[in-house]
C-alpha cells in the first residue's frame, strides 16, 4: 500500500515511564521486537521502559535506545495490524521517512538501511558518548520561543564571541560555543553549547524579547561543537556496523536532503551530533515533494506538534501506543485505503 505519507520518530525527551508496555501485551510483533532489543543490548531495556525508575530511564545512554526500541514495537504492531504478512514499510508503505536526532536511526530501520540489533547497540554507544563529553565539557541545551532565526544567531555568535575571548589555549573545542541545535518549528528554535556561553545566550535572548528561553533536562550540549569529539568516536562505531541502501528515501537531519546511499548514511550519522537539526527544512521539503500525511510513531506528540506548525493543511497522526493503532488503522480506512488493505 503506497500513499504519500511520511513516518515521523521522535528522539530524546519523549520517554517515559511505562511506555510501550501496552502494545507488548497486545502485539506479537511488538513483544519480538523487545526481545530481540534485550538480547541484543544483555540487559532487560524493556523493563527500564515499562517500569523505570524514571532517572535511569532518562540518562542519554539508556533514553536513546528506549526511545529507539518503542518506535520501533509501534511500527512493527501497526504494520501486523494491517496485515500477517508485514514487514518495516509494508504493507503501509511511507514515501519518505525522517527521525529527530536519534529518531533518525528508528528512520533507517524503517528504510531497511540498518538492522535493529546494529541499530540500538550503535545507539547505546552514541549515548554513552555524548554523555562522557557532557562530562569532559559541561553544557546544556535551551528552547527559545517566540525568536526568529536570524536573530537567534547573531546571539549566539555574539554569546560565543565573548565567551572565547579569554581561553587558554588547547581548551576543549566546545569551550565558550553555543549554536542553534533544533530548528524545530518556526518560533521554536533550541540553542546548545558550553554552560557559562549558553547562560550568556539564554540572557541575551531574553533582553532582545524571546517570549519564553526553557532550560531543557538533558546532559550535555547535543548537536553542538561539544559533541565533536564524540563524533570522533561515533565514527569508529559507525564504520564497524553493517549499514545497507536506504529502500526507501531518509530525510537527513543535517542538510534536510534525501538519504539512499551507505555511504552518505555514514556520514550523516557521524556528524549528526555535532550539527544542527534541520526540522523545519525536513517538513518543508516532504511538503514540496508531495507529502500530505505524517504519521508520527513512537512516545509523545511533539513531532506531529512541529508539523502543524510548519505544514498548516497537512493530516497528522501518532502512534503512541496500542489505542492508537486501532485508531489510525481507522482513519486510513476513512482515508479511502480499504481496499489496499
Amino acid at each position: 500500500m503506497t500513499i504519500p505519507v511520511a513516518f515521523l520518530f521522535p528522539g530524546q525527551g519523549s520517554q517515559s515511564v511505562g511506555m510501550g508496555a501496552d502494545i507488548f501485551a497486545q502485539s506479537p510483533a511488538a513483544r519480538q521486537v523487545f526481545e530481540e532489543v534485550d538480547e541484543a543490548l544483555g540487559f532487560s531495556l524493556s523493563n527500564l521502559c515499562f517500569n523505570g525508575p524514571e532517572d535511569v530511564l532518562r540518562e542519554t545512554i539508556n533514553a536513546q535506545p528506549a526511545i529507539v526500541t518503542v518506535s520501533l514495537a509501534l511500527l512493527a504492531a501497526l504494520q501486523e495490524s494491517l496485515s500477517p504478512d508485514y514487514s518495516w514499510s509494508s504493507p503501509l508503505v511511507p514515501s519518505y521517512t525522517a527521525g529527530h536526532s536519534v529518531g533518525e536511526y528508528t528512520a533507517l530501520v524503517a528504510s531497511g538501511a540498518i538492522d535493529l540489533r546494529s541499530a540500538v547497540t550503535l545507539v547505546r554507544e552514541r549515548g554513552r558518548l555524548m554523555h562522557h563529553e557532557g562530562t569532559v565539557c559541561p553544557g546544556g541545551m535551551a528552547a527559545i520561543i517566540g525568536m526568529d532565526e536570524e536573530t537567534l544567531r547573531e546571539i549566539c555568535r555574539q554569546a560565543t564571541a565573548d565567551s572565547v575571548a579569554n581561553l587558554p589555549p588547547h581548551a576543549h573545542p566546545g569551550q565558550g560555543q553555543v549554536v542553534i541545535a533544533n530548528y524545530n518549528a518556526p518560533g521554536q528554535i533550541v540553542i546548545s553549547g558550553e554552560q557559562d556561553a549558553l547562560a550568556l545566550a539564554m540572557e541575551l535572548a531574553k533582553v532582545r524579547g524571546a517570549k519564553r528561553v526553557i532550560t531543557l533536562d538533558v546532559s550535555g550540549a547535543f548537536h553542538s561543537p561539544v559533541m565533536q569529539p564524540a563524533a570522533a568516536g561515533l565514527a569508529q562505531a559507525v564504520a564497524a556496523t553493517t549499514i545497507h541502501d536506504a529502500t526507501i528515501p531518509v530525510i537527513g537531519n543535517i542538510n534536510a536532503l534525501p538519504l539512499t546511499g551507505a555511504q552518505a548514511i555514514r556520514e550523516e550519522l557521524t556528524q549528526q551530533i555535532a550539527s544542527s537539526v534541520q526540522w523545519t527544512r525536513t517538513i518543508e521539503l516532504l511538503v514540496s515533494v508531495g507529502v500530505t500525511t505524517f504519521l508520527e510513531i513512537g512516545p509523545g506528540q511533539a513531532l506531529a506538534g512541529m508539523v502543524k506548525r510548519i505544514a498548516k493543511g497537512t493530516t497528522t497522526l501518532n502512534v503512541g501506543n496500542a489505542a492508537d493503532i486501532e485508531k489510525v488503522v481507522g482513519i486510513l480506512h476513512e482515508m479511502g485505503l480499504r481496499s489496499e488493505l
